[in-house]
Parts: C-alpha cells; structure tokens; sequence
C-alpha cells in the first residue's frame, strides 16, 4: 500500500482550513500542516516538502496566495493547487500550479480531485480525465497526457 500523500493547506479562514484538513484525511493523505500567510506557507511547504499545498489566493497578508504557490512550485517538488473563489485573480500560468478548484466546492469534488491528483503524481500521467471542478492547467495537462482523453471523447 502507498504511503499517503503529503497536504499542506494555506487558507486563512480558519473554519476552512479545518474542514479542508478533514477533507484531506478523509481522502487518504496525511494533512502535514496549516499556514495562514503567504510567508508561513513557503517557510512551512520548505521544511515539510508536501506532496500537494491547497493554497487560496487572500490570505491573511492580502492577495498573495499567488505568489506564495509561485515561490512553493519553484522551490519544491510537490505540487500547488488553488483552491479559490478569486479564480479571476489567477495568471493564465497559474504560477506553476497543477490547477485550480473553484469555490464554493463540495466536499465530494475536493475529495475526487485529491484521489485524482494522488493518481497522476504517483504514476507520473493521468488515469483519465480531471474529475468536474478540477481545472488543471495547461503545463500539467500535457505533462500528465490528459490531452489524449480530451482528443479521444
């Protein structure tokens, strides 16, 4: 059995961090941690290299969230996805992030888009199609072959 992937959350509301955290483990991985700012973020994806940080665009320092997931996907191995209702606010790029899941979400969506994510990092390309509310871009569809599906349905 695999170990469970690493999750770090950088949310500010705090109530959303915590059902975030439940949402997490619920899936299978391990919530290794929780930041508010984009500085605690970096500091906190530095030293416990997650496998995955769900990251917010606002957070508790203003719109930083994109620079922090910036700054995470360039430092670490892992993977940023935004989990945001400031989808506008994102660069076309989205920092170096894998995706984006816009909020308001459900909790089966975030829990499918993590059994998703889980699958691609762990055999280095996709079993099919992201599942609804996963938007991944387009550095991470090519790199994960989720092209062949859409030119296949």
């Amino acid at each position: 059995m695999p170990e469970p992937l690493k999750v770090l959350i950088v949310e500010d509301e705090v109530l959303l961090a915590v059902e975030l955290g439940f949402l997490v483990r619920e899936a299978g991985c391990e919530d290794v941690g929780h930041a508010m700012d984009s500085a605690g973020a970096v500091k906190l994806a530095s030293a416990l290299h997650p496998d995955i940080t769900l990251v917010d665009v606002h957070l508790s320092d203003g719109p930083t969230g994109v620079d922090a997931a910036r700054e995470i996907a360039q430092r670490n191995d892992g993977v940023v996805l935004f989990m945001t209702a400031n989808v506008k606010r994102l660069p076309t790029d989205l920092a170096g992030a894998c995706g984006v899941i816009g909020k308001p979400y459900s909790d089966k969506s975030v829990r499918r888009a993590l059994a998703y994510l889980a699958g691609c990092l762990r055999e280095g390309c996709a079993g099919g199609p992201p599942p609804i509310g996963l938007e991944l871009s387009r550095d991470f569809s090519a790199r994960w072959g989720v092209d062949q599906f859409a030119q296949a349905g």
